[in-house]
């Protein structure tokens, strides 16, 4: 990441009052704020603090649906990205043009947000998207940061306390801690716990940061415990999930993927072949979805952000979205989906040896319900899982659902999913995949063998070839 070219002071962690004066000693940092809904408390940690005639140019608060229409265009949702960018566009555009020759000797900055917190009922889920647009050199294209917030906080007021501190620390992170991502995202969640707030999306661009890997923020963030699941499609664009899955069917599959071989593809693809044959379930409106757990993407004891990579380049080339979670358990991720779907239906791809780990009830010793508990929450309404057949370890025969046995005490509730048409076996496969491992394809690739290539699909070998992942190493042609 850039550093700056102020001198870096090995500071202690500053109070947001200490964060927002220093902000506004700093004589060439200039710029203005628009808060929309619940905000409106980030502008005036920084009136309170001091020293404020020399930063903010100006602030305003568009309450008022018509008059946030007439400053920033018509639009039938407010909380959202599209009107966050719009907003922080036209703050910054319209500074710049006002104040010709104070561009010119000032790093201009807009600030912005929308946000909507707890009603007076409590009946709903205050979230917002916060965003700032800046310079760091003078008269140079401003850099941009991104990002989307679930607020925790019981009460409207610390909802609004928690925005302020929140945009305090944001500014302060963009210009005095823009040198390294830990740090930058350490002193973003500073004073901010994850039971007051939550960034479940966070995106950095602009001429600064062209290096920046906006998936390895991604990654930090479900690391940090910042959030327990975001995403990213398959150029690479970190999106927010509730954004991202609204209003559509939603195909999960878990895994380690490394690397994603011919049977991940056959799972999907038939898989989505059965699950798009369910009511309501139309392609234009399916989201499939390949999730990688943080256990998953432990190797050798800890969590590569390379390896990382180059599986989710990998889940790319093939064109899948790909989403990081912090949820072990299959019960907790179908849960957190499904609350994001909604009325809309869901399919989940496991294995049959999966299947057998979701029918355990020691798995689920943590809830005081156990196995029901989990069942409940995590394969209620709109919730289906298609169960993937494998080879028997000893025999080498066909494992399918029908072949599935569980203690007798269980048996009642194996039936009731089949019954309810939540659990179902994908009749149409590639029996010829069944024999692909992923550990096998791995170990292979790293003793250069090239017997790999036929277990995996084109573009992944490709992939692997020229990038040279997972140990890939090219061959070297010794002349005579």
């Amino acid at each position: 990441m850039y550093t700056d070219n102020l001198i870096m002071i090995d500071e202690r962690r500053l109070t947001t009052e200490e964060k927002a004066l220093k902000i506004n000693l700093t004589a060439d940092i200039y710029g203005c704020f628009a808060e929309i809904g619940a905000g409106r408390e980030v502008a005036a940690n920084f009136f309170k603090a001091g020293g404020s005639s020399g930063t903010i140019a100006h602030t305003q608060s568009a309450y008022d649906m018509k008059v946030s229409d007439s400053m920033y265009g018509k639009s039938h949702r407010y909380v959202c990205e599209e009107r966050l960018e719009t907003m922080l566009r036209t703050e910054y555009d319209t500074l710049k043009s006002r104040l010709p020759e104070k561009f010119k000797e000032s790093r201009f900055f807009s600030f912005c947000n929308t946000v909507e917190s707890l009603n007076y009922h409590k009946t709903n889920q205050g979230h917002g998207w916060v965003g700032l647009r800046f310079q760091l050199n003078l008269e140079e294209e401003p850099n941009e940061v991104i990002l989307h917030i679930k607020l925790h906080d019981i009460s409207h007021r610390a909802q609004q306390e928690a925005i302020g501190i929140l945009g305090v620390n944001l500014i302060h992170s963009s210009y005095f801690h823009n040198h390294d991502l830990d740090e930058f995202l350490s002193n973003i969640v500073h004073r901010l716990p994850r039971d007051r707030m939550e960034i479940d999306m966070l995106r950095i661009s602009g001429p600064q940061f062209e290096d920046v890997d906006n998936r390895i923020i991604a990654l930090n963030l479900v690391k940090r415990g910042v959030t327990d699941a975001t995403m990213f499609d398959l150029s690479g664009n970190v999106l927010q999930p509730a954004t991202a899955l609204y209003k559509k069917n939603i195909l999960l599959m878990r895994g380690r993927f490394r690397p994603v071989t011919n049977v991940h593809v056959d799972m999907i693809e038939h898989g989505k072949e059965q699950f798009l044959k369910e009511e309501g379930v139309e392609e234009s409106k399916l989201r499939v979805i390949f999730e990688l757990t943080l256990k998953d993407l432990t190797a050798d004891g800890k969590i590569s952000d390379k390896d990382f990579v180059d599986r989710a380049e990998l889940l790319g080339t093939l064109g899948y979205t790909v989403m990081i979670s912090n949820y072990l358990k299959h019960y907790k991720m179908v849960d957190y989906l499904s609350t994001i779907a909604k009325d809309r239906r869901m399919g989940v791809i496991v294995g049959i040896y999966n299947l057998h780990t979701i029918f355990d009830e020691k798995y689920y010793g943590n809830l005081r319900g156990g196995l029901l508990e989990a069942f409940g929450r995590g394969f209620g309404h709109n919730v289906k899982m298609f169960v993937y057949p494998a080879l028997e370890v000893e025999t080498g025969e066909l494992y399918q659902l029908k072949d599935f046995e569980i203690e007798n005490k269980l048996q009642g509730l194996l039936q009731y999913m089949k019954d309810n048409d939540k659990l179902e076996e994908i009749k149409e496969f590639n029996e010829k995949c069944l024999y692909i491992m992923s550990d096998d394809v791995l170990a292979k690739i790293k003793a250069g063998a090239s017997i790999w290539e036929e277990d995996v699909p084109d573009e992944v070998v490709k992939a692997i070839k020229f990038y040279e992942l997972f140990g890939y190493k090219k061959k070297i042609v010794v002349g005579n």
